[in-house]
């Protein structure tokens, strides 16, 4: 056998099946057998394996063991005398194959050998020669010297940049997305290290085939296409962690205790260097529309403010008192956004109704202010209406313009159908999705996901309930509907904890929602019963609940030198008052349990109440005191913190 080739895939079906496709093209006139090495794919990717590739050695993991492992294990079996590990979202040319093969014959100082690399735009990818990082060559890499001197002997080392693309040179590093090994090679200095899970490996092997005497090739007479990161789906600080992580364990392992401790150093200092520009990116990203919004609204303010002047109020001459515009309308600005805030109006996707809303209960409230004010602040009500219309239409306008520009982030929200996935055992998400189907609503995309692992990737089920997360990422997902009949309440809340930050909408179907029972509406022919989640992870219950602490903690305040007679500890009191002001409690939390249950529930912060204490009886059973918190979070409601509090005001002094 001249050559193995060994593919290790993870939820990346199509880039696959066309990269199968173009390996297979590759070898005809080639002894070659292909590996693909799955790590658990939630994506069909098994499936197309088996029904377009049947002739493909499959290897099915039940786990995502990694790149390193997965790798290692279709080696172990490869009877080729060259073994190349590719990517799964890469083409080969016909020719490829055979060339690579061809110069490693003529070749016998290669250890190893890499291509030349152009992206999905037919770009060269510099990564398709390297240097080896040492602590230096990473300094002008992760400071940015390497990309301002690309071709500099001194600065450019770690993508070799002064290196001519186009000829062929012994390189230090090959790059993972193809590498050509002499199996008798990785004989004598042993497979790809599995302490690098991902990231890192490449740089190991490639340095460890140098050390033993052999070389490492950048061959440019043939090219591959390789749509970089698809595969791994690198991701801000997740990569940025994981990969220079990797490089510690590279440094530590390679270099002496001096240049690792160095390197390990200048590494760190990169990771948080790296963290403090992506959290400032995304604190810039967050606040530059609402800055926008204000000084869009100010400016508008000022210009009627000196019509209305000069046609309407002082026609004879005159003006406004300067605090108008300089405290008044600032205070208005504020009320506004923060309206809008409240009522959505920042959220992703844009909904123009929720800046409407905003303004409207924003002008609300400042007018009822204005009534209550002393005659002497009261400017005039005409400009309020004024800035109201203007502060609406031209942030209306704005978000219309940016939707224009076809930003993802600013996309008006559009009608979509929806994508579900729907969470049980096999006769009750059936159920469930031929109810789903029956509706109005025509679903763009239901998948089924099964409790139990045993039925991953059979009956019809893409996957099972510890994939869920991959699931809801590959398929897009908006909405996940859990079985309650197969599913344990508690589970069920596990799941929506833990899936927190996915932004997907869930629902819980009873095991009563047998069957469409007749139209509740005009616009379908019938309805799924299901019960909508009104979880507390929400983004929306998350910042009504903050913003009722702080108005809570505002008016007790207020209210103090009263209160202090009534509540049994006023000490307390004013010591939770600051510790809710400054987000270190909330007035209503979980009812304290073991720590291994807390760690079950949602993230909360420590209540001073808890849902215990809406009731008179203050002892409950575990179980009873476990379900109250997980009916509190599960099913969400501002009158329920509201109910607590006054059934349990004299408590609010409780440590």
């Amino acid at each position: 056998m001249r050559l193995s080739v060994v593919i290790v895939n993870y939820n990346v079906k199509y880039f696959l099946e066309q990269c199968l496709h173009s390996v297979q093209n590759a070898c005809q006139d080639l002894e070659t057998e292909i590996f693909v090495v799955d790590n658990n794919s939630v994506d069909g990717s098994i499936k197309m394996v088996k029904e377009k590739f049947p002739e493909i050695h499959l290897i099915e993991n039940k786990d995502n063991k990694g790149f390193s492992s997965a790798n290692n294990q279709a080696i172990r079996l490869a009877k080729g005398e060259y073994i190349l590990l590719l990517n799964p979202d890469t083409i080969v040319e016909d020719e490829t194959l055979m060339k690579v093969v061809d110069f490693m014959d003529l070749h016998p100082d290669a250890g190893g050998l890499g291509v030349k690399m152009l992206d999905g735009k037919g770009k060269f990818l510099p990564e398709s020669k390297r240097g080896l990082p040492t602590p230096l060559v990473s300094f002008f890499k992760v400071f940015g010297f390497s990309y301002l001197f690309p071709k500099s002997r001194l600065f450019g080392t770690y993508h070799l940049g002064f290196l001519d693309k186009d000829k062929t040179h012994v390189v230090d590093v090959l790059a993972g997305a193809f590498m050509l090994l002499r199996k008798s090679v990785l004989n004598e200095i042993g497979l790809l290290d599995e302490s690098f899970f991902m990231y890192g490996e490449d740089i190991d092997l490639s340095y460890r085939i140098t050390q033993a005497g052999y070389k490492n090739y950048y061959y440019p007479g043939t090219r591959i296409i390789h749509y970089k990161g698809e595969s791994t789906k690198k991701s801000s600080l997740n990569y940025i962690f994981v990969f220079y992580k990797a490089m510690i364990v590279f440094a530590k392992k390679h270099f002496s205790k001096q240049n690792a401790r160095a390197f390990s150093l200048m590494i760190n200092i990169a990771i948080y260097f790296r963290a403090f520009i992506s959290i400032l990116a995304r604190f810039l990203t967050r606040i530059i529309l609402p800055l926008s919004d204000a000084l869009l609204i100010f400016i508008g303010i000022f210009i009627i403010t000196g019509y209305w002047e000069k046609h309407f109020i002082f026609r004879g001459g005159g003006h406004y008192p300067v605090a108008f515009i300089s405290i008044a309308v600032p205070i208005y600005l504020v009320i506004w956004l923060l309206c809008i805030f409240l009522s959505g109006g920042y959220d992703k996707p844009v909904r123009l109704r929720k800046i409407i809303q905003g303004m409207t209960v924003g002008t609300i409230i400042i007018l009822l202010l204005y009534s209550l004010l002393n005659e002497h602040y009261r400017f005039s009500r005409a400009l309020i209406f004024l800035g109201a219309i203007w502060g609406t239409t031209v942030l209306i306008v704005v978000r219309l313009f940016l939707h224009s520009l076809n930003i993802n982030a600013y996309r008006l929200n559009a009608e979509k159908n929806k994508r579900f996935v729907i969470i049980g055992e096999k006769d009750e998400v059936e159920r469930v999705s031929n109810l789903l189907q029956k509706t109005g609503m025509n679903p763009a995309f239901i998948g089924l996901v099964s409790y139990q692992q045993h039925r991953n990737n059979s009956n019809g089920f893409i996957g099972h309930l510890g994939q869920i997360k991959e699931i809801i990422t590959i398929h897009k997902i908006d909405e996940v509907i859990f079985c309650a009949k197969d599913i344990p309440a508690q589970v069920i809340i596990d799941k929506m904890s833990e899936l927190k930050n996915e932004q997907v909408d869930y629902k819980i179907a009873p095991p009563e929602s047998l069957s469409i029972i007749g139209s509740n509406s005009i616009n379908t022919s019938g309805d799924l019963y299901v019960i909508d989640i009104n979880a507390i992870i929400k983004k929306s219950n998350r910042r009504n609940k903050r913003m009722l602490d702080i108005a809570v903690a505002a008016s007790i305040l207020t209210l103090y030198p009263v209160l202090i007679f009534i509540v049994k500890k006023p000490i307390g009191l004013m010591k939770n008052i600051w510790d809710v002001i400054f987000a270190m409690k909330s007035w209503v939390g979980f009812t304290h349990l073991s720590e291994s249950e807390t760690q079950r529930l949602p993230e909360l912060k420590t209540g001073v109440l808890n849902p215990q204490d809406a009731f008179k009886q203050k002892t409950f059973p575990q179980e009873t005191t476990m379900r109250l918190n997980l009916l509190y979070a599960r099913d969400y409601k501002l009158t329920n913190d509201i109910n607590i509090i006054i059934r349990g005001f004299r408590e609010l002094g409780r440590h």
